[in-house]
């Protein structure tokens, strides 16, 4: 047989699914793991929003949609966008795509050509670097201050004449931390010094803690440039239902519509009825998850802090990021397999010597694992 496709052989399995799907076979030959390796709310999607999608498939809302999206939702996004986040956005300028993480590859491959190089802020999700790849750019990483979890000048060491796109995540995956104004304004004015593109990751912007959350689509000037990505799975727990958006520019919108119309085509049509229920009802839910999340995360912190190790600052989203003071992967290898915790070794995040722990779990069970690591056996 011919040889398969180099490009994605280049590239490596999504290291957060293989440690989860490890951690369900440990279960299924009956051994008690306690999995927080995992992003996913354990809260079920709250009531209003699935009556909302079961009622568009009882009216028989089952058959194909506008490509970019239900005419309501893109309107109920661009609304939401201009409201709350203060970035100019028509409807036409909002792409619904199958997640967040869909939106993301849909506007690397609308942006790049063989050869753009794009930054990727370490530590970082996981999926940003195979996005870029598959894509056919290149990625440059560059890290943040470990004192603060800030970006500073080295992000403008990293660009070259071939940057295209500084990514952006806040508050972040993998460590929980929110940019502040500073490191906003940084990567906007590189942006527009050096004529690139930013892609916004705000996926866990309803998941803050004491901060405010600020687009750097919101400043002046970065509307044109910026690329805002965002999704339904971690505010109202709708992992399953595979719903994200991205508002972009004009010309970059028009080049995602492209992308869609010839891959997924379109999200499920009912679903998207869920999610402008989602947008448009009571968001006491969320508040209530948020709340809920925050004593887990001051437990789970002042637990890790107990034990000696040292955590990013928690501010946002539902991680705590431990530095073991060692090897990672072998420290996340022990864990699950002598006090069977699943965690996500900060390798696979860009930043070896770090753990990543979600507290998407119950307080009690939270509770256990800190139980379970702190009476391991020194080694």
């Amino acid at each position: 047989m011919k040889a398969l496709s180099r490009k994605v052989a280049d590239i490596a399995p999504s290291a957060t699914i293989e440690i989860s799907d490890r951690a369900a076979q440990m279960r299924a030959a009956g051994i008690d793991v306690i999995g927080l390796s995992i992003g996913e709310p354990d809260f079920p999607t709250p009531a209003h929003i699935t009556r909302a999608c079961i009622n568009a498939l009882e009216r028989g809302e089952t058959h194909y949609a506008p490509s970019p999206g239900i005419p309501a939702l893109r309107e109920a996004i661009s609304q939401k966008l201009e409201t709350e986040n203060d970035i100019p956005c028509t409807p036409g300028q909002v792409i619904v795509a199958c997640g967040a993480k869909d939106s993301i590859y849909e506007a690397m491959e609308a942006t790049l050509n063989p050869g753009d190089e794009v930054i990727i802020i370490d530590p970082s999700w996981v999926s940003y670097e195979p996005c870029v790849q598959l894509s056919g750019g290149v990625p440059v990483h560059c890290g943040v201050r470990e004192s603060d979890f800030q970006v500073d000048d080295s992000l403008l060491e990293a660009i070259t004449p071939n940057t295209k796109m500084i990514i952006c995540n806040s508050p972040s995956n993998p460590s929980g931390a929110v940019m502040n104004d500073a490191s906003l304004r940084l990567i906007a004015d590189a942006a527009t010094d050096n004529d690139c593109y930013v892609l916004s990751d705000e996926i866990y912007e309803k998941l803050i803690y004491g901060k405010d959350h600020v687009s750097i689509g919101s400043f002046d000037g970065m509307a044109d440039r910026t690329i805002t990505v965002n999704g339904f799975s971690k505010a109202y727990a709708m992992t399953g239902w595979r719903i994200g958006y991205a508002a972009a520019p004009d010309p970059v919108a028009k080049q995602m519509i492209k992308v869609q119309q010839h891959t997924i085509s379109h999200p499920a049509t009912f679903a998207m009825h869920g999610a402008v229920a989602a947008l448009t009802g009571d968001q006491q839910c969320v508040e209530e998850m948020r709340c809920e999340f925050d004593v887990r995360r001051q437990y789970l912190t002042g637990a890790l802090h107990e034990m000696g190790y040292e955590t990013a600052p928690a501010e946002g989203a539902f991680y705590a990021y431990v530095k073991t003071g060692g090897d990672d992967m072998a420290v996340s290898a022990r864990w699950l397999a002598d006090a069977h915790v699943a965690v996500t070794p900060g390798t696979a995040f860009g930043t070896p010597g770090w753990v990543r722990l979600s507290y998407a779990a119950s307080l009690d069970r939270l509770k256990e694992a800190m139980h379970r690591i702190a009476v391991l056996p020194e080694k």
